[in-house]
């Protein structure tokens, strides 16, 4: 089997798609707010309540992470494909432009941001990190976690290779 066939067989499989955050204390006066796409996101367990991301080893996030426990999730809807893009990008500009005209609230829990009019938010602790070939594991307990009860919205989906809506 090839990278490409693997690839392929995977981009089958739909996801949710997620914007993870911290805020690195160490970069700079005040620190700076860190964010990454994700759709290798899902609940571990309600007992404790604890969470599982997918980070690539050596990125930005991984070497956050791995000095910063605390974390946070923004489960993204259907009109937020233009976050989940601009986060996703390889070679792109500072984390901190990239937070520049995105409405957020900072986590009491976490300190990370919380992105405005997402499906749901949810503060984390990393409980364990699990390097698995390319990437690590990321399991965290979830500190809080809100669902707005207004929001009529669809989550926002990858699927072969796309951001997609439910129809």
């Amino acid at each position: 089997m090839s990278a490409d066939e693997f690839r392929a067989a995977l981009a089958r499989l739909a996801a949710g798609v997620v914007l993870v955050t911290a805020h690195d204390p160490e970069d700079g006066p005040r620190g700076e707010d860190v964010g990454m796409t994700a759709t290798a996101f899902l609940s571990v367990s309600l007992d404790p309540p604890l969470v599982m991301v997918s980070v690539r080893n050596g990125s930005r996030m991984d070497d956050l992470l791995a000095e910063q426990p605390l974390w946070a999730v923004s489960v993204l809807a259907e009109s937020q494909r233009h976050v989940a893009g601009r986060f996703a990008m390889k070679g792109r500009i500072s984390d901190r432009l990239l937070f520049e005209d995105i409405a957020y609230t900072r986590g009491e829990a976490s300190g990370a941001p919380l992105v405005g009019g997402a499906l749901a938010v949810l503060e984390c602790r990393t409980e364990q990190r699990v390097v698995a070939g390319d990437h690590t594991l990321v399991i965290g307990r979830v500190l809080t976690a809100a669902a707005p009860t207004s929001s009529e919205a669809g989550p926002l989906t990858y699927f072969r290779g796309r951001y997609r809506t439910l129809a």
